[in-house]
Order: structure tokens, then C-alpha cells, then sequence
């Protein structure tokens, strides 16, 4: 009988979806307060601030956030799930490595 592994079984997957996002949804709220700062500090410099740039700026600051966010959130599941060492290496199998 093969084992689930990793996402592959319920509870796991459940788990760290759940923690996924529960961590995206605290770092959606700092790229906000990220947002408010920079544009705060655009504000304080004296930078003429049309809609445009406001939008612009806002949009920019937040998805880059979020998008390191997500990578580096993504990275960490699928190591803390075990996801990463289901992975076949074929490079160590013909090097001789296999520790199978």
C-alpha cells in the first residue's frame, strides 16, 4: 500500500493552504501600510502627486509585494509539506547518489 505524501493527502494539504493564506492575508495589510508609506513619504519630499501617479505608485509597490509574497510563501510549502523530496533527481540516480 503506497503512502500520501505531502499535498497529496487531505489534512496536509488543508493545513497549509489555510496557513497560506492566513499569511497572504496579514501581508496583503503590510503591503498596504508598505503603500502608505511610500506615498507618504512622496507626499513629505514635495512630489507633485497627480491620480494617475497615486494609482501608478499604489499599484506598483502593492502587486510587487505581494508577488515576492506569494514566491517566497509558495517556496516554503511546498518544503514544509515534504512536497520537495518527491521529486525525482535523475542526475543523482546515473551519478551513482541514489540513496534508495
Amino acid at each position: 500500500m503506497s503512502r500520501k505524501n505531502a499535498l497529496d493527502d487531505p489534512i496536509i494539504a488543508h493545513t497549509a493552504w489555510s496557513r497560506f493564506r492566513r499569511l497572504m492575508r496579514w501581508m496583503a495589510l503590510w503591503g498596504a501600510l508598505c503603500v502608505a508609506g511610500v506615498l507618504g513619504y512622496l507626499y513629505l519630499i514635495g512630489t507633485p502627486m497627480p491620480i494617475h501617479m497615486i494609482i501608478a505608485t499604489s499599484a506598483g509597490v502593492w502587486f510587487t509585494f505581494m508577488l515576492g509574497t506569494a514566491l517566497m510563501s509558495l517556496a516554503f510549502l511546498s518544503s514544509g509539506t515534504g512536497h520537495d523530496e518527491q521529486i525525482e533527481d535523475y542526475l543523482k540516480k546515473e551519478a551513482g547518489y541514489d540513496d534508495d
